[in-house]
């Protein structure tokens, strides 16, 4: 028994580990999520409450997760995982049933599951969270309570420490499809031989007066009596989505889909506003100077919104900006980008460059080599998480060698 409660301790703590780190390095991700649920409930009035709980839920996750793992508090933290485990249960099961959401968001964008996935998902941590908990009083303490409430502590503010950097910079990991180093037309492409969706389809004729339904194969296509009224179309089993399947660009002063243009060119800029009355303003005005280095440079910049073309034209004037205003999907854009605005550099529909408004460049940064310039950008945020990394496993690894002299 004693196996059991100790697996079942561990595998919890991995996967509350797992999902807590990947929504909180990427909090309005999954604040969006629950703007999304709220939504469908009826209760959109509660989004101003979506972040600090999205940030909450995924540190008290996280803690959780490292807990168990670590063995601290553990009657505390039995109670915990129960309670969570119990609540969300059964609120996965009805939303299994509802289906108001078809993503789940439970790992962010770092393992996609449906409704019934996750329901499934959850059965056999309520069994092991149950397993925990009914073994709760016998599981020692590992240091003094004063201690480990200290570790407990520390956990928690590592994580809302992580979740703080990628809502003023961006996300330290990025699973989203627009990662730096995606090929945008390469993941928006089909590859040949995958399953496309199936539908069944079901045709409605008339004659004298009566409405009959027809299927795909016995609709009197060949009998003129038979006038068509209506048809209904079912999907009854979902085929290949590419990774990108609703990116696209529309000219707001033509009105012309200009996606492969902009994918097509040397080098461009993508000032990303998918709401501009929620943008930054003065990150807003930096983008002027952006957008006359790429003139005198030849190259482009374009800003992507999904506010209305009246709103970007009455901004343009009010605010002075320089540069054309295109329109796209808000969706889209907010998983392109998490910060409105947010700058996006393509050479040739790939992304090799993103920053957030707080880290945008200036003009005088940018060198008229952009390769060269997004270059050194990359490798200076990949030492700065190669650090962390090291930070991280030396942590562990003088946690497990105390451990072992311990034992």
């Amino acid at each position: 028994m004693k196996a059991v409660v100790h697996i079942s301790r561990i595998l919890s703590g991995i996967v509350f580990i797992f999902s807590g780190f990947v929504k909180g390095v990427d909090p309005l991700g999954y604040t969006y999520k629950i703007e999304d649920y709220l939504m469908a409930f009826g209760v959109p009035s509660l989004s101003s409450l979506a972040f600090p709980v999205s940030v909450l839920l995924c540190a008290a996750e996280f803690v959780i997760g490292v807990s168990l793992i670590l063995r601290l508090r553990m009657r505390e933290v039995a109670w915990a995982v129960l309670l969570f485990m119990a609540l969300f249960t059964p609120l996965t099961f009805v939303l299994a049933l509802t289906n108001p959401v078809t993503d789940c968001g439970c790992f962010g964008d770092a393992l996609i599951l449906t409704n019934w996935q996750t329901f499934f998902k959850n059965i056999p941590l309520l069994a092991m969270a149950i397993i925990v908990f009914a073994w709760r009083k016998k599981f020692a303490p590992v240091y003094a309570p004063f201690t480990e409430w200290c570790c407990v502590a520390a956990i928690a503010l590592t994580m809302v420490g992580i979740s703080a950097y990628g809502y003023r910079h961006l996300p330290l990991l990025d699973f989203r499809p627009y990662h730096v180093g995606a090929d945008i037309p390469q993941g928006m492409t089909v590859p040949e031989g995958m399953p496309a969706d199936q539908y069944k389809s079901t045709f409605f004729y008339e004659k004298d007066g009566v409405v009959k339904e027809f299927g795909e194969q016995d609709f009197p296509w060949d009998d003129s009596t038979w006038m068509y009224k209506d048809a209904r179309h079912v999907l009854v089993q979902k085929g290949y989505q590419p990774p990108i399947h609703d990116f696209s660009i529309t000219a707001t002063g033509t009105g012309a889909d200009i996606t492969d243009e902009v994918l097509a060119e040397d080098y461009v800029f993508l000032l990303i506003a998918y709401r501009l009355d929620q943008s930054n303003v003065a990150a807003l005005h930096k983008a002027n100077e952006i957008a006359d280095f790429c003139r005198e440079n030849g190259y482009g910049f374009y800003c992507l919104t999904s506010s209305l073309q009246e709103e970007a034209g009455e901004m343009k004037s009010a605010q002075g900006l320089s540069y054309d205003f295109c329109h796209t999907d808000g969706v889209t854009l907010k998983t392109i980008i998490r910060s409105n605005p947010g700058l996006v550099l393509l050479h040739r529909g790939t992304v090799i460059g993103k920053w957030h408004f707080n880290d945008m460049p200036t003009a005088k940064e940018l060198t008229p080599n952009l390769l060269s310039f997004s270059l050194n950008e990359r490798m200076g945020v990949s030492d700065a998480r190669l650090v962390y990394l090291l930070l991280a496993i030396l942590v562990l690894s003088m946690y497990a060698f105390f451990e072992f002299q311990k034992n």
